[in-house]
């Protein structure tokens, strides 16, 4: 299908190694990734970013890929006109608790250290990459995110769930057990929210349908993002991780690249011009 607008992942996706949009997985140099980026703002195609990052972090980003608007912490907030607008989707945070970031309601109930007391070894902070957030609580190891749903249901708190963002390298500055590497990226976030949800939102502000639009990920989040969109892409790094393979069987508009990261990003751009 031809795309009139492309929502890409960043991490994982568009960029690979430490982050870098000029080196493959084997952390060769190519060119590649900023060639189909070139190609994709030639056609005249905007390009959507959407990302666990923060919303200071897309806007940046942002700039830099000369994207036309960004999406932030997992879909909870959508924005334009290079950041100066911005839209906050709450999900299912309750009611009592309308007007506040849903970040300060889970550091007043103590969510956040009482789940991470209750997985020593196995979930910290993402520091230093958890700062400044507004929606969700970004976090670090290995646990079992079903379970955790099911621990914050009992305790009175099944407005929330943890989403699973994708792997990420382990570092030294990591305080993990062993059992917990190779250590995952996760939200606490209010039930609801996603970044099909916030793709889906952006769509209707722009006037297209989701027959318009492409989406580029590599991670489970990312598969949200499919009933929103004509065409999912998932790169080949992220349809190689344990589990992924049957969770994209059931996902019917959903493709998977040749090359991982950032050629398979290049890749799908190209298809969907």
């Amino acid at each position: 299908m031809r795309a009139r607008i492309v929502y890409t992942d960043l991490d994982g996706t568009m960029v690979g190694p430490r982050g870098s949009f000029w080196h493959t997985a084997d952390r060769e140099l190519t060119t590649d990734p900023a060639a189909a980026l070139a190609e994709l703002h030639r056609a005249g195609v905007p390009l959507v970013l959407v990302s666990g990052r923060t919303h200071l972090q897309l806007v940046e980003a942002a700039r830099i890929f000369a994207a036309d608007g960004a999406i932030a912490e997992l879909g909870a907030l959508v924005s334009w006109a290079g950041g100066r607008e911005l839209h906050l989707l709450r999900g299912e945070l309750p009611a009592e608790h309308a007007g506040r970031a849903p970040i300060e309601v889970m550091a007043e109930l103590g969510l956040v250290e009482a789940l991470i007391d209750e997985h020593p070894g196995y979930l910290e902070w993402h520091a230093p990459w958890h700062v400044d957030h507004t929606a969700d609580a970004m976090l670090r190891g290995r646990v079992d995110p079903l379970a955790v749903d099911a621990w914050l249901a009992e305790r009175g708190a099944g407005w929330l769930t943890l989403k699973d963002n994708g792997a990420i390298p382990a570092t030294s500055r990591m305080r993990l057990s062993a059992g917990a590497l190779p250590p995952r990226v996760y939200h606490l976030m209010p039930r609801g929210i996603s970044k099909g949800a916030a793709v889906a939102w952006d769509l209707e502000r722009r006037g297209l349908a989701a027959a318009d639009a492409v989406a580029i990920g590599d991670s489970v989040s990312d598969l949200e993002m499919a009933p929103a969109v004509g065409r999912l892409w998932i790169t080949a790094n992220g349809a190689a991780v344990d589990g992924m393979a049957g969770l994209l069987a059931a996902v019917p508009n959903a493709s998977v690249t040749r090359a991982p990261l950032g050629e398979g990003w290049a890749q799908a751009v190209r298809a969907s011009l």
